[in-house]
């Protein structure tokens, strides 16, 4: 694998200027670009965010993983709710149409475990309105998948928001909430179903919802990765769970791990531990083992000796094509 002490190897920051560019917008791991304010060119960077900050560290060919996961179930779940996505012109670009968001996130969940555990074990039975049964332990599978959304912050973290909270404070009107829910559960249940092929639980994730020009409502961002899910493995679950032991996941949640056992979970004071190159190609090797664990598929790692050159110049050339 490539030193990461190149920076040219992992995309950290972008700062391109396209023909007929109106905006661009950064958040913790995506840059989108805004072209004639209709299409957006999303590049899926290679930084690590975690307890609502990103790392000083890239972390090699994350990007590629997340975006070609993304893609892959974009696709694979068109036919449940239409989505954003238009075009893949570089291995960690997505293109697709403009769409207004919604101001929350839908989280769904089939497993108490992160952060509804957390909550669980400090005493709560209510989680977004939702209430857990007692005497559950943790990674263990609720009756039914629970939604627990978040609102969408700008900056900072988002908050545990309830079903009752959202249509009161006219975030999501009724009508369109009871779709958000039915295609979470709708797309959860299609995810569920590709994992359980692979040999994989999905666990919980989220998705996000807009609005397109027409007003129909549209699935944005990405969907199954491992920033925005959690997956065990189906072969160990049962004796782990069984026996109180950790489950083996592929997520973002060994990352968590490793930053509290380093005295680092976002706090005033607190200060991110040192990365080595060895732990964020150890980081990269974990996202690629999902990629190849969730789409059957070898990882074609792309070249990276110049990498925001090859996004630059691919970028251009999907643009002249459609103009």
């Amino acid at each position: 694998m490539h030193t990461i002490n190149n920076m040219k190897n992992t995309i950290t920051k972008t700062n391109f200027n396209f023909p007929n560019q109106t905006n661009l917008y950064k958040g913790k791991v995506r840059d989108v670009y805004t072209i004639n304010d209709d299409i957006l060119i999303m590049i899926a960077t290679d930084r690590i965010s975690a307890f609502d900050h990103v790392l000083p560290k890239g972390i090699p060919y994350k990007g590629q993983v997340l975006n070609q996961i993304a893609a892959r179930f974009l696709k694979d779940t068109e036919d449940i709710v239409q989505n954003w996505m238009i075009d893949t012109p570089d291995p960690s670009v997505t293109v697709g149409k403009k769409c207004n968001p919604f101001k929350v996130e839908m989280v769904i969940r089939g497993y108490l475990t992160g952060h509804a555990w957390r909550e669980y074990k400090s005493g709560k039975r209510l989680l977004c309105g939702v209430l857990m049964q007692d005497g559950m332990k943790e990674n263990q599978k609720f009756t039914n998948p629970i939604i627990t959304p978040t609102t969408k912050a700008e900056v900072g973290h988002d908050e545990d928001i309830s079903r009752e909270e959202i249509l009161s404070s006219g975030l999501v009107n009724e009508n369109d909430y009871i779709l958000l829910e039915k295609y979470t559960r709708d797309l959860f249940q299609r995810g569920t179903e590709i994992a359980e092929k692979m040999g994989l639980i999905l666990v919980d994730t989220k998705y996000e919802f807009g609005k397109d020009s027409n007003g129909e409502i549209t699935l944005i961002d990405e969907i199954h990765t491992p920033d925005s899910s959690r997956y065990f493995h189906i072969d160990s679950y049962k004796e782990n769970f069984e026996n109180s032991n950790s489950q083996k996941q592929l997520s973002k949640e060994f990352v968590r791990e490793w930053l509290i056992e380093n005295g680092f979970q976002g706090k005033d004071g607190q200060s991110f531990p040192e990365m080595s190159d060895e732990y964020c190609n150890s980081v990269a090797e974990r996202y690629i083992e999902l990629f190849e664990k969730i789409t059957g598929d070898n990882f074609k790692k792309e070249n990276v000796e110049d990498v925001y050159e090859r996004v630059e110049n691919n970028i251009l050339n999907y643009l002249e094509r459609i103009v």
